[in-house]
């Protein structure tokens, strides 16, 4: 390999003044000085350290995404510190920067949302650029920032800003801007400007917005107008200018929800499914292989047995499989290092480490070097080993030795000849160290910040004795801030690592030592240390607001303020309790000071109440009047419940947090749809997407009765995207049978765009049981309905979306939850839960029930009274009253037969319809389409007698219910709802959303 550093250019010349410990005059400080706010590239150069190489098989350049080879093999450039490709003639129109100045380009870093170890198909490193295929990796859940394990340290800290609010800025100033990132774009993306393709599959090249997916090649993103407008999502996205997060120290991923206890209860059943492996592999349950028959075979014709066996031998040939798999990659890797032990046989492997941190630490980064290879050399390697572009003379190496001695490399001897181990096994282990031309004094960068100055950094001159309050005396005359308010600010020192940390610095403190002793520490990390002029004022204000659940219901404010000072302590009380969730056990309180807002984070995250432990979110601040002057913009609130429909809602979740704003996407699972609700509380007008199934619509709709009153936008419309099993309520409004992943996310939020508000008729199903004992519930609704009671008549209230069964169907539901109660893991699947439902069916088909389990005869039972007037039942085995016309996933009791008796049935009508069923077999003969329901009775007010304790459901959720009086009426309560339109989507021609996949038609 031939080395050419004259095709860097002028630009490497210039790579020097990105480091944070600046060695210029004072002359040279001020040109930087000018520097644009963003980073300007063309200023700092690309940074590339390119050399010449042969590739002798298909490489593609970064820059163009175009093939570098031939027969003969095609010379082109290669980066030695980033892996950057290109070819000869686009060396001179590489505008992307390498990662070792990637750093430098940020004005203000925004730490990544690193996802949990996973691995991904067809995807490249940001940092290296080299594939990830088999390979551990992260994954930003906000900007889509793939990096290697090994890499992560050195991302760079350039995230999607979400929360930008500027105090006293008005709407019409301020302006959004693209948010670039490089490389894994989607298939088929087209360049905005020239309308070429600009992804490849190949390598990492071409550029997207986080914001509004627009996709350009990196020349033509000059052409590009700034200021980004969200694309196709505008109209529901919340922009980042209207959120505010106070100033804590606390990640992102702890107040988006990434950092959930949804991650320790996941690794929690991780852990028990694979310590009860052959459990989950074996039958439902008992009685739900009852099934099997007399013959011991279930309904394919296959003994258990057998399948257990067959089940076992599949499992001990995946598992042969995948150590066979295993080892041919270990020995590839050892043929590998052979052929390249043969090739070069004087190489030398040698570990490297950049300060007395890493080898605490035991990180350590290896190069490769020649044995004779003088020192300059392997610094030179070292430094690009550690992504970093500067001088080798401001560098030199050290031997590790015992203890923590060290022992300086001589320059111009050989490496083999210094190395005390060179005739050991052992890997020789090296320090890579920092040479001061003047120990004593040199410059360091002061950025503004957030402050209203459009200046990059200020070169402050620092000396060993130079405290905090000389330098911001100094930094604020520079910024034309004036001296005279120095009381107003603080110094603060902010390390750039895989969370952006800060830390403010007392007046006293001199940063000169502080960078010295860093650069002892880690080189890496002294590079990725800054320091920030910060008001001592949040602009953001200081109100902090905190949502604590697993509390106790129905206690009183006195009780809730006691249990939590127990946990916080008196000496860091709240301001005030905002508001009281009293039949869901949860309190937001508030600070108005952020230092004592985390130390009670950090008390009630690890506290535990009654064997639960709380839940506590820091939650963000929506500027609510910035909104008003937005008519066109109706943000959208999403809630996904990612224990539905598999691992579906974990996928959905993070998608949309990519497609939108962070702050607008919120997991059930973490707090419920309270959180979400409180924080939009007081935009006028939103809307909302519920993933989950109808018992999670439910859930949410109850949870806006309550909450309703204290919010501006009392009944905002909800759109559905089906996870759950039946999803009856996402069929009657179009959304789909269910959710199986071909769906494309940004499709659904276009379909939620364009969906017509609909209103949903409520109604309130009131229990008055007989006062005897057999009259009590012996089952509790579970959370998707509202139910109240009193003490004195032991009344039950439950509101009803879809529709209430009493009889046969209840039967069945009730077998089904009480299965899945005891086995909640084994119930994951759509199809699983079908399958379940109909082997019940079967078995009672089979066996003989007695009057409590079954309902034959229900109309000598039961009383039935419609109107006020009094309906004679046929013989029937179960009732089901409809509010909407799909029950028992997508089945329509009622027909689609016209009937002059009874008016044509829709849900926003105030009417209910009553249809009989007389057995298991119409039950089935209704699902298959061959038949409908009886048609009993319509009207808007219902009154049933029951004479016996009988199974009851509603919405889905079932309970055995004691003799009484049941009572179905209209409730004050109803909600919009979004149905979603017919229109089929046509492939749009404009430039801005011609960059995205090729739309898939919906109808």
């Amino acid at each position: 390999m031939r080395r050419s550093r004259s095709m860097a250019g002028p630009e490497i010349a210039s790579i020097p003044e990105s480091l944070d410990v600046d060695r210029r005059t004072s002359a040279d400080s001020e040109g930087a000085e000018s520097s644009s706010a963003t980073g300007n590239t063309d200023q700092l150069g690309h940074g590339h350290f390119f050399t010449k190489k042969s590739f002798h098989k298909p490489s593609y350049c970064h820059h163009c995404a175009e093939m570098i080879w031939t027969l003969i093999g095609v010379s082109g450039y290669v980066c030695e510190v980033c892996n950057f490709v290109v070819h000869e003639r686009c060396m001179k129109h590489v505008v992307t920067p390498c990662s070792s100045i990637a750093a430098a380009l940020i004005k203000n870093p925004v730490p990544h949302c690193w996802s949990e170890l996973i691995h991904v198909k067809r995807k490249f490193c940001n940092v290296c650029r080299k594939r990830l295929d088999d390979l551990w990796c992260f994954r930003c859940e906000i900007c889509d920032y793939y990096v290697h394990a090994e890499c992560q340290e050195f991302a760079a800290s350039n995230c999607r800003e979400c929360a930008t609010y500027t105090p006293g800025k008005e709407p019409a100033q301020i302006i959004q801007y693209h948010h670039w990132s490089e490389g894994n774009l989607p298939n088929n993306s087209k360049c905005a400007s020239c309308r070429k393709s600009c992804w490849s599959s190949e390598c990492l090249c071409g550029y997207r917005c986080a914001w509004c997916i627009l996709t350009a090649h990196p020349l033509c993103r000059s052409t590009v107008p700034q200021e980004c407008d969200f694309g196709p999502l505008k109209k529901i996205m919340l922009p980042p200018s209207v959120v505010t997060i106070p100033r804590t120290e606390l990640p992102m991923e702890t107040i988006i929800g990434v950092l959930s206890y949804r991650k320790m209860k996941d690794k929690e059943s991780k852990e028990k499914e694979s310590g009860n492996e052959k459990e989950t592999r074996t039958a439902i349950s008992e009685e739900l292989s009852s099934s099997t028959g007399i013959n011991g075979k279930d309904s394919s014709g296959e003994s258990s047995s057998s399948k257990e066996r067959k089940r076992r031998k599949e499992k001990e040939r995946e598992d042969k499989e995948e150590r066979k798999e295993r080892d041919s990659q270990k020995e590839e890797r050892r043929s590998k290092d052979k052929d390249d032990e043969e090739q070069d046989s004087d190489a030398e492997i040698v570990k490297v480490f950049d300060g007395n941190s890493s080898m605490r630490r035991k990180v350590f980064r290896t190069i490769t070097v020649n044995r004779n290879a003088g020192a300059k050399e392997v610094v030179e390697a070292a430094l690009r080993s550690f992504y970093i572009k500067d001088d080798p003379g401001n560098y030199y190496i050290t031997e590790a030795l015992e203890g923590s001695e060290e022992r300086t490399l001589d320059v111009t001897t050989p490496i083999c000849s210094m190395l005390m181990k060179e005739d050991s096994r052992e890997r020789p282990s090296l320090f890579l160290r920092y040479r001061d031309k003047d120990p004593n004094k040199g410059f360091i960068k002061v950025y503004p910040g957030n402050l209203k100055s459009s200046q990059g950094y200020k070169s402050i001159p620092v000396t060993s004795d130079t405290t905090v309050d000389d330098v911001l005396e100094y930094a604020l005359r520079k910024f034309g801030l004036g001296t005279t308010t120095k009381s107003k600010y603080n110094l603060i020192e902010v390390t750039m690592d895989n969370r952006v940390t800060e830390r403010v610095l007392s007046h006293n403190e001199k940063p000169w030592r502080i960078m010295q002793q860093i650069r002892k520490e880690s080189i890496h990390q002294m590079l990725k240390t800054r320091f920030y002029l910060q008001e001592k004022e949040d602009p953001h204000g200081s109100t902090i607001a905190l949502f604590i659940g697993n509390l106790p219901s129905n206690l009183s404010q006195r009780q809730y303020h006691g249990i939590l000072m127990g946990f916080i302590g008196d000496d860091n009380p709240f301001s005030t309790i905002g508001i009281i969730y009293y039949e869901y056990g949860s309190v937001v309180i508030i600070y108005d000071n952020n230092d004592a807002a985390v130390r009670a984070f950090n008390s009630l995250k690890v506290a535990v109440f009654d064997d639960r432990n709380l839940l506590v979110m820091l939650l963000p601040n929506i500027q609510a009047q910035l909104l008003a002057n937005l008519k066109e913009l109706t943000p959208l609130l999403v809630f996904v419940n990612v224990k539905s429909g598999g691992c579906q809602g974990m996928e959905l979740i993070a998608s949309f947090r990519k497609l939108l704003n962070p702050y607008q996407v919120f997991d059930l699972g973490n707090g419920g749809p309270l959180p979400g609700l409180y924080v939009f509380r007081n935009v006028p007008k939103y809307r909302i997407l519920i993933c989950g199934g109808d018992g999670t619509v439910g859930w949410v709709l109850q949870c806006l009765d309550n909450v309703g009153q204290d919010s501006v936008c009392q009944s905002p419309p909800c759109a559905v995207v089906p996870l759950g099993t039946g999803n009856d309520l996402a069929r009657v409004l179009r959304w789909g049978t269910g959710y199986t992943g071909d769906e494309e996310p940004m499709d659904i939020l276009r379909d939620v765009i364009e969906a017509d508000e609909i209103r949903l008729d409520r109604w309130t199903v009131v229990f008055h049981p007989d006062e005897k004992p057999e009259g009590e519930v012996k089952a509790v609704a579970a959370c998707q309905v509202m139910s109240s009671s009193t003490a004195e008549d032991n009344t039950s209230m439950f509101v009803m979306n879809n529709y209430f069964g009493i009889g046969l169907d209840a039967d069945l539901a009730l077998d089904f939850h009480n299965a899945r109660e005891e086995n909640p893991d084994k119930f994951n699947s759509r199809f699983h839960n079908k399958r379940i439902y109909f082997k019940m069916g079967l078995r009672k088909m089979v066996k003989n029930r007695s009057a409590k389990s079954g309902s034959r005869d229900l109309q000598k039972e039961i009383e039935l009274e419609v109107d006020g007037k009094h309906v004679d039942l046929p013989p029937v085995e179960g009732i089901i009253i409809l509010n909407i016309l799909s029950w028992g996933a997508g089945c329509n009791p009622w027909g689609m037969e016209k009937d002059e008796t009874f008016s044509k049935p829709t849900h926003w009508d105030g009417m209910l319809e009553v249809v009989g069923v007389t057995g298991v077999v119409h039950l089935g003969q209704m699902q298959s389409g061959l038949r409908s329901g009886i048609r009993i009775a319509q009207g808007g007010h219902i009154r049933i007698k029951m004479r016996s304790e009988l199974p009851v459901h509603v919405d889905g959720e079932p309970w055995s219910q004691g003799s009484g009086q049941v009572v179905v009426l209209r409730s004050a309560l109803r909600a919009t709802m979004l149905k979603k339109t017919k229109i089929k989507r046509r492939h749009t021609t404009e430039v801005h959303h011609s960059v995205t996949e090729p739309e898939r038609s919906s109808s």
